[in-house]
C-alpha cells in the first residue's frame, strides 16, 4: 500500500496533465519525416573521385517541422545528404505552394553535409553535356556525380514530408534555447610556422602554432509540444562537419544526435537537423595528442553529446503559446574567380599527361581536373546565383545560405543580428562550394579551403556579402519575447519543517 502511494505522489508530480496548461495556442506545429536511404552501390559523394556504397549503416532521411501563426506558415527541412542541388529546392518549393500553400521564399531546405548519404553531387546531370568530349569525360567518368533518379526521389520526399507536416499540424507550445559543447567540434585550419594557415596539417607536427580560427560552440534548440505537453518535434542547429562516416551509408553522426534525444526522452518525436556555419570546423583536433577514436565511436561521440545537450535545453526551456512568423529573401549574383592563365595552361598539361598511377600521389592530377573543368563552367555561368534567406519562429531566426560558410561568419551573423536566439544554416537551398573569410585569402592564409575547384570557387569577397545580406534580413524582422516561466505564487509563510533554530541538545 506504501508503495502504491509513493508512486502515486510521483506520478502527481512528474505527469505533464497536472501542470497548469494553456487554454488557447496562436501557434500550430507538426513534424514529418521521410526515407531517403540510397541503394548499395550508388556513388558516395563528397570527394573529387568515384566511390561507391558498399555496406549500409542507418537510414538517412527527410525531417520537417511546419509552423503556422494563422498568417504564415514556415517549412524547415533537414535533408541527410551532402548537399542539396538548387534545382530540386525550386522544383519542391513551387510543388509545396500549389500543395500545401506555404510560399516558396518560406520553405527552408539544409543538408547536413553527410559524407556517407546519397549522390547529390558533385557534377549535376546534364551539367557538363555541351563541354568538349575530354572536359565531358573528366566530369562525368572521373568526378563525383549526382545521380538523376536520386535527385527526382529526393524532390518528392521532400515535398511529401512537407505535406505530411503541414497535415500533422496542431496546437502547439514551443520553447527555445542554447546550449553549449564544445568537446566534439574544432578548427582545421592551424597557423603554421611559415606564416601560412594550413587545413589539417596533422595531430604532433612541430611547425603548428595555434588554431587560425574559431569554433560555434552553441547548440540552438527549438522544442514544440501539444497542449498536453507531449513532444512533437525538436530543431537543432550545430556547426559541426558531418564527416564521422561511421561505416556505410549513414545520415553520420546526426543519426546518433537523433538517437540520443529520443531514447533520452522516450518518444519517436522527428529531430530537424540545421547544419551551422562550419566550413573549417570538423570533429577532428589537430592540437590533440591522443590516438583518434574509430569512426563508430567518433560519431556516436559527436552525436551523443550534441544530443546529450539538446536534452538538457528541452528539459529547461519554458513553453510559450505565441510564435509569431516572418520570412526574408534575397538572391545574390555573385561573380566566379577564374583561373589564371598560367594555372589554366599547367592544368590542361597535367590533365593531357593522364592520371598518375598509384602509389604516386594523384593530388596535382585531381586538382588540375577540377581547373579545367571550372573553366568550362565560367563559360556557361561566370556568375552564380546565391539565396540568402531569414526565417522567423518567434525568437528565433535561422540565417541561411548555400556555402560551406566558415564559422566566423556565422558569428559575425549572429553579433549582427537583433535576435535574442540566431541560427546560421549553411548548405542550404542549393550548394556553392566553401566560402572562406577574405583573412583566409590574404598572407596568412591557404589550405584546403581556399583552393580554386570546380566546386569551391566564388570571389574573394563573396563570404562578406553573403554574411551583410543575412544580417540586413534579419534586421527587418522583430524578435518576438523569449518565453518565461510561470512566475512563483505570493509568499505566505516559510516551510515549518525548516524554519527553526539548530536544535544542540
Amino acid at each position: 500500500m506504501r508503495f502504491t502511494r509513493l508512486l502515486f505522489i510521483v506520478a502527481i508530480f512528474v505527469s505533464p496533465a497536472t501542470a497548469q496548461q494553456p487554454v488557447k495556442s496562436n501557434i500550430k506545429a507538426g513534424f514529418a519525416e521521410r526515407d531517403i536511404t540510397p541503394d548499395i552501390g550508388m556513388e558516395q559523394p563528397g570527394g573529387y573521385g568515384k566511390s561507391y556504397h558498399r555496406t549500409f549503416h542507418d537510414n538517412c532521411k527527410v525531417r520537417v517541422a511546419v509552423f503556422d501563426d494563422g498568417k504564415k506558415k514556415i517549412a524547415l527541412v533537414g535533408l541527410d545528404t551532402l548537399v542539396v542541388p538548387r534545382a530540386v529546392v525550386l522544383a519542391a518549393r513551387e510543388r509545396i505552394q500549389k500543395e500545401c500553400g506555404i510560399a516558396p521564399e518560406a520553405v527552408l531546405v539544409g543538408a547536413s553535409h553527410s559524407h556517407s548519404s546519397g549522390p547529390v553531387g558533385m557534377v549535376q546531370p546534364g551539367e557538363f553535356d555541351g563541354a568538349p568530349e575530354p572536359v565531358r569525360k573528366l566530369a562525368y567518368e572521373e568526378s563525383s556525380c549526382a545521380d538523376a533518379g536520386f535527385l527526382l526521389r529526393l524532390q518528392n520526399e521532400i515535398v511529401t514530408g512537407v505535406k505530411a507536416a503541414d497535415a500533422a499540424r496542431v496546437p502547439a507550445q514551443t520553447g527555445f534555447g542554447y546550449g553549449h559543447e564544445d568537446k566534439v567540434a574544432f578548427n582545421r585550419r592551424l597557423r603554421m610556422k611559415n606564416g601560412q594557415s594550413w587545413s589539417h596539417p596533422g595531430a604532433g607536427n612541430p611547425d603548428i602554432i595555434g588554431y587560425a580560427g574559431p569554433t560555434d560552440p552553441q547548440v540552438g534548440v527549438i522544442g514544440a509540444w501539444d497542449i498536453e505537453g507531449r513532444l512533437l518535434g525538436t530543431v537543432v542547429n550545430y556547426a559541426c562537419h558531418a564527416t564521422t562516416n561511421p561505416g556505410g551509408i549513414s545520415a553520420n553522426w546526426v543519426h546518433y544526435l537523433e538517437q540520443t534525444v529520443q531514447g533520452a526522452l522516450d518518444t519517436k518525436a522527428p529531430v530537424v537537423f540545421l547544419q551551422g556555419a562550419c566550413g573549417d570546423v570538423t570533429q577532428v583536433d589537430n592540437l590533440n595528442p591522443a590516438r583518434r577514436p574509430g569512426p563508430e565511436e567518433w560519431a556516436r561521440l559527436v552525436g551523443g553529446r550534441v544530443g546529450a545537450e539538446t536534452v538538457k535545453v528541452l528539459l529547461s526551456m519554458a513553453k510559450g503559446t505565441d510564435a509569431p512568423l516572418d520570412v526574408r529573401q534575397t538572391v545574390l549574383h555573385i561573380k566566379r574567380r577564374p583561373p589564371s592563365a598560367a594555372h589554366l595552361k599547367k592544368s590542361r598539361e597535367l590533365v593531357a599527361a593522364g592520371k598518375p598511377a598509384l602509389p604516386a600521389d594523384p593530388t596535382e592530377y585531381i586538382f588540375a581536373k577540377e581547373i579545367v573543368m571550372l573553366d568550362y563552367m565560367i563559360s556557361v555561368a561566370p556568375v552564380v546565383d546565391v539565396e540568402v534567406q531569414a526565417v522567423q519562429i518567434g525568437p528565433v531566426v535561422c540565417v541561411s545560405n548555400p556555402a560551406e560558410y566558415f564559422v566566423q561568419y556565422g558569428l559575425d551573423i549572429k553579433k549582427g543580428s537583433p535576435f535574442p536566439f540566431t541560427f546560421p544554416v549553411e548548405l542550404a537551398n542549393g550548394f556553392v562550394g566553401y566560402v572562406p573569410t577574405e583573412e583566409a585569402f590574404g598572407p596568412q592564409g591557404g589550405g584546403y579551403e581556399t583552393r580554386l575547384t570546380a566546386y569551391s570557387n566564388l570571389e574573394i569577397t563573396g563570404g562578406t556579402q553573403i554574411a551583410n545580406a543575412g544580417i540586413a534580413l534579419a534586421r527587418q524582422m522583430n524578435p518576438a519575447p523569449v518565453p518565461e516561466p510561470p512566475k512563483a505564487p505570493p509568499f505566505t509563510k516559510p516551510w515549518s519543517y525548516g524554519s527553526l533554530p539548530p536544535e544542540k541538545e
